[in-house]
This record gives structure tokens, C-alpha cells and sequence, in this order.
């Protein structure tokens, strides 16, 4: 296993476990090309912290890349709403143009 996802893995459910770690231990997981554990490791994070955008972005991308293409569709559409109401604009323009690709992939079939 891959030295950075064990360590980060030892502190779930320990004191620092939080959005932050299951967001890290996400993004572990996807650069280890795993994306459907990386998407529920960002899945806990947004439960833990529904305002947090990159984590928002982060699910979409993991789902997206897992096959999952109508639930990243609606992972980057509840975070659109997140990043809009906190004034996070940069991801929510960067969310809308994944969530784009997503509808128009959807609609070709």
C-alpha cells in the first residue's frame, strides 16, 4: 500500500479525523488511480463539512472518473451551489464546465 494513503488511513476516526483528512485521503486515492474509493473518502468529507467546495469538486471528479456519470452530474451540481453561496467563484466556474461535459456525454448516449 501506498505509504502516504497508510498513514493518512491510521488517523480516520482519531482526533484529527475531519473533512480536511477524508479530502487528503481522497486525493491520495485518486492519484493512486483509485477513484471509487477516492470518491467515498470525499463523500465522508462533504458530510463532515457540506460547504466545502474543493471536496464538492473532488467527488465529481473521483465519480466521474469511477463511471459514475449521473452522480458526479449531481456531486458538481450540490457543489456549484456551495461554492456560489460562499462566493467561492473560481470553483464554481470550474464545476459548471465539468458538470457541462457531463450533460452533453449524457445526452450523446
Amino acid at each position: 500500500m501506498n505509504p502516504r494513503i497508510a498513514s493518512l488511513e491510521k488517523m480516520l476516526d482519531g482526533p484529527r479525523d475531519g473533512a480536511l483528512l477524508r479530502f487528503s485521503l481522497g486525493n491520495e486515492y485518486l492519484k493512486a488511480g483509485e477513484p471509487a474509493r477516492a470518491s467515498a473518502c470525499f463523500r465522508a468529507a462533504v458530510d463532515r463539512d457540506p460547504v466545502y467546495s474543493a471536496a464538492w469538486k473532488a467527488l465529481g471528479k473521483a465519480l466521474a472518473e469511477a463511471g459514475n456519470h449521473a452522480e458526479a452530474l449531481a456531486a458538481y451540481e450540490q457543489g456549484i451551489a456551495v461554492a456560489e453561496s460562499r462566493g467561492d467563484i473560481q470553483a464554481a466556474k470550474e464545476m459548471k464546465v465539468f458538470a457541462r461535459r457531463i450533460r452533453t456525454a449524457l445526452a450523446a448516449g
